[in-house]
């Protein structure tokens, strides 16, 4: 009939009008002056599944490459190597299920007619529009932690990895220059804006891994290194939380999809930025092990046992430069969230927009001093913050969605219009639309709807029980032990004493000039390319 076949053209029109305005944008932009836009698109611009792929591997191994030889002085190597790949493995199985639910909330708020063009999704928003208010507030408030927690930990490594190349300043005054620093990141706009930074940030953490492997190899084990480890429980437990918060990098998934061009293609991007990211934490962290054994146990950062050289100092530098920008990374959510609570989302004038986020990094720059736990941190944050905000929850986030058989059977899943919408155009939608009008089926490693849930349940239970529960207690007793041992505001953590305060005021100087250089640089080029 004429009316049902206008009725299923308007369907088609509204899913396919959100990608097609994005993509004739992308053209517009890019007809106007050639060669601005071509440096815009290359450096500034990014949504391919390229971006997205080099943004999940960078955003997911930073600081915590360092930490991981720490871990396996903890825990022994193979219980190491076998729970990075199972939390790995986890991890991208709950990465896969927060884009099915982006997708899925993205499709159902399209088809009411409703415009993300100058508004960014978060997974807050995920859960509110698919699950309901009190799910907003608990996804909202673990995932806003978490990531004020990571931003912390990247400036805290930041002062830790500094250290080694300049020990004229304590870690405490390094974690007050580098706050400035990296206070600078209220310029990025958004994710689309990373394409240069995560593509940096990959390619320096590859050359460090690759440092800590040869070099560890090349020194040796150490005069009378031991392998004791695992010897007590709550360091076992402690390493192995550390392990789960290096895989749960995926707090800033949703975001990452938005910025994409075409989300729907995001669903196996994380697991193929693990895979790659195994090839840097697993040979990185045995062979620091094997080298030091033991000596890990009083030194939590692995720069720490090698000996100084070039190569040392060139590593320290580039990880530094990445710490920087995977604290945008996990800034930038909460920018976001900051925006939205005072109005300003909307605002296209970049520095309104960073004046406005500068609140946010103050009482990260506070925590950042408070706890200067390098290592001990990690796993605190990984057992009480990563283990609900990127495992538990999505996964019963997911459950309950999808609960009812009539939501999976009838629930127009808008990943499936967007993949066919060429097709669609030229074909009778009436012959494909009872096969598209259908949540999106399991993977096919998983047979059934049943299988789904079983792995859910189990991925809830085992997080709930030994990530929470059991790596809960040991983190908090270590970390506990941390601030007994050092205090808390501690000026050098696991460091010998401060130098002259006239070498320090020289630094000083020196620093501050970098830091105002730094600042007049990233302010030019980002009003200049947005």
């Amino acid at each position: 009939m004429p009316g049902e076949k206008q009725a299923e053209e308007a369907i088609v029109e509204r899913f396919n009008e959100s990608t097609e305005n994005e993509e004739k944008e992308v053209e517009l932009e890019e007809k106007g002056d050639h060669s601005i836009f071509s440096v815009k698109s290359l450096l500034w611009h990014g949504g391919s599944v390229y971006d997205a792929w080099f943004s999940c591997a960078s955003n997911q191994v930073a600081q915590v490459l360092l930490t991981l030889p720490y871990s396996f002085s903890q825990m022994g190597m193979l219980s190491g190597i076998i729970l990075q790949i199972f939390y790995g493995v986890l991890g991208s199985w709950t990465a896969y299920l927060i884009s099915v639910l982006y997708i899925e909330y993205r499709s159902r708020k399209e088809k009411e007619n409703v415009s993300f063009k100058n508004h960014v999704i978060q997974w807050f928003e995920v859960l509110d529009g698919l699950l309901g208010p009190y799910w907003k507030a608990i996804g909202l408030a673990f995932n806003c932690t978490f990531l004020l927690f990571g931003s912390v930990i990247q400036l805290i490594a930041c002062a830790s990895n500094i250290y080694y190349i300049n020990d004229k300043l304590d870690k405490r005054t390094w974690t007050y220059i580098f706050g400035a620093c990296c206070a600078t990141t209220v310029f990025i706009p958004s994710f689309h804006n990373y394409r240069i930074w995560s593509f940096l940030g990959l390619a320096m953490t590859t050359y460090t891994a690759w440092y800590l492997t040869i070099a560890s190899l090349v020194h040796g084990q150490a005069e009378g290194v031991t392998h004791q480890g695992p010897t007590k429980l709550v360091l076992y437990f402690t390493g192995a939380t550390n392990i789960l918060y290096t895989f749960g990098g995926h707090a800033v998934t949703v975001e990452i999809m938005h910025a994409m061009w075409k989300p729907q293609k995001f669903k196996s991007i994380y697991l193929l930025a693990t895979l790659y990211v195994f090839t840097l934490t697993i040979p990185s962290a045995t062979s620091v092990y094997w080298a030091f054994g033991d000596q890990l146990l009083d030194h939590s950062n692995a720069f720490s046992l090698l000996p100084h050289s070039a190569w040392r100092d060139a590593a320290v530098i580039l990880m530094l430069i990445h710490q920087f920008i995977t604290f945008g990374f996990a800034c930038t959510p909460l920018y976001f969230v900051w925006e939205k609570v005072v109005g300003m989302h909307d605002t296209k004038s970049i520095c309104l927009r960073a004046v406005c986020r500068l609140p946010v990094v103050t009482p990260i720059w506070f925590l950042a001093i408070i706890f200067p736990f390098f290592g001990p941190i990690n796993s605190a944050v990984g057992s009480l913050l990563v283990s609900f905000t990127v495992y538990i929850i999505p996964a019963l986030a997911h459950m309950f969605t999808y609960k009812s058989a009539s939501t999976r059977k009838d629930s127009l899943h808008g990943s499936v219009i967007w993949m066919l919408k060429r097709q669609l155009e030229s074909f009778p939608f009436r012959s494909l639309y009872r096969k598209l009008n259908a949540a999106e089926k399991p993977p096919f490693f998983l047979p059934s709807w049943t299988a789904v849930y079983a792995l859910n349940t189990f991925t809830v239970i085992w997080v709930l029980v030994i990530g929470f529960g059991l790596g809960g207690w040991a983190s908090m007793a270590n970390f506990i032990e941390q601030v007994d041992t050092f205090g808390l505001f501690a000026k050098c953590y696991q460091c010998p004493p401060s130098p002259s305060s006239s070498e320090t005021t020289e630094c000083l100087r020196y620093i501050c000039g970098i830091f105002g250089f730094a600042v007049v640089s990233l302010l030019g080029c980002s009003t200049l390319l947005y």
